[in-house]
């Protein structure tokens, strides 16, 4: 019978990112005392793992799993799944993910809660709830297969402190075959980009059209999130304006994200842009439109020129930290 917790734990390089932590100390408090298994794909080692609430650690490596491929990830996960037998899968909203979680979710017949950011146990079940239409409404995901698949947005939970514990580890041999060995990845090119991805990030600083140019993008935006030790993001606007590249774009047709602190600085708050980061712990909203949607979303504003705002925003950050 299936009991227990399934987590997909990305890496990079065989570093666990946040989101593995952040991950298994919620399934670890849904799971009531059932085993909670972290998933490695293409790294080994994980013990430490354990410390966040895993209870074992499968490694699942070779040269299928060198890189992240949409076959291999969903092979590795269902091997995974019929030797834990897990009554739960979580997996973080991730591209690789979002990528590989539909075709599981048909190729094994269970249902996929998608975009999640709460879980919680009830009547011996896991259900999730996710925001729609953009964040202004809550639907509750309850799925009756065996199985329940879920990805969960990053940083919906608190990091959880280690406790030291280590966790056994093991290998799961796994082939990859048919059409999951369909793809190979040849080649990756490695962003030279020192900063968090958005994806991951815990403070994002984002800047509108209202910036007006890429000199007003790099002189107002960038300064602001590194004294902040946040990362640069951008509205749908700023980016097809040529003021930020697509790869800083938050919003439906950009990135999904739920830092903590979200500054959005000359963004009004189109639709598109509020579904990307409405979940976001706190909103700080810069805009000399007072009656801006994104002031509606916002748990602070000011209502001011994001020329004269950021730069005494700067200063006054920098001169806390020096102090």
């Amino acid at each position: 019978m299936a009991s227990g917790i399934l987590v997909l734990c990305e890496h990079e390089a065989g570093a666990p990112k946040k989101t593995a932590f952040e991950l298994l100390g919620k399934a670890a408090s849904l799971a009531g005392g059932a085993p909670v298994t972290a998933l490695l794909i293409g790294a080994t080692g994980g013990g430490q793992l354990g410390g966040y609430g895993a209870t074992a650690v499968l490694n699942v490596t070779g040269g299928d799993f060198t890189t992240v491929n949409t076959g291999s990830t969903v092979a590795a996960l269902q091997a995974a799944i019929a030797a834990v037998q897990p009554a739960v899968v979580l997996a973080p909203a991730s591209l690789a993910a979002k990528d590989a979680f539909p075709r599981l979710a048909a190729r094994i017949g269970a249902g996929l809660g998608t975009e999640v950011t709460e879980l919680r146990a009830e009547g011996g079940k896991v259900i999730g709830r996710r925001p729609m239409y953009g964040g202004k409404a809550l639907a509750d995901v309850n799925i009756t297969s065996s199985v329940a698949l879920f990805t969960v947005r990053q940083n919906s939970f608190p990091q959880p402190t280690s406790t030291g514990a280590a966790a056994p580890v093991s290998a799961l041999a796994v082939t990859v075959s048919g059409v999951d060995a369909a793809t190979k990845v040849v080649g990756q090119e490695k962003s030279t980009n020192t900063v968090v991805d958005l994806t991951e990030a815990d403070r994002i600083v984002s800047g509108g059209r209202s910036v007006k140019s890429a000199e007003g993008y790099d002189k107002m935006i960038r300064p602001l999130a590194a004294a902040l030790g946040a990362t640069p993001g951008a509205s749908r606007a700023a980016v097809d304006a040529g003021y930020a590249s697509h790869s800083h774009q938050v919003g439906q047709t950009g990135k999904t994200v739920n830092p903590t602190l979200y500054i959005a600085a000359g963004i009004s708050g189109a639709i598109q842009h509020l579904a990307g980061m409405r979940t976001s712990r706190v909103i700080v909203a810069i805009n000399t439109d007072a009656d801006a949607p994104i002031f509606q979303v916002a748990s602070y504003g000011l209502v001011g020129d994001l020329f004269t705002v950021c730069p005494l925003l700067t200063d006054e950050l920098k001169a806390a930290l020096a102090g």
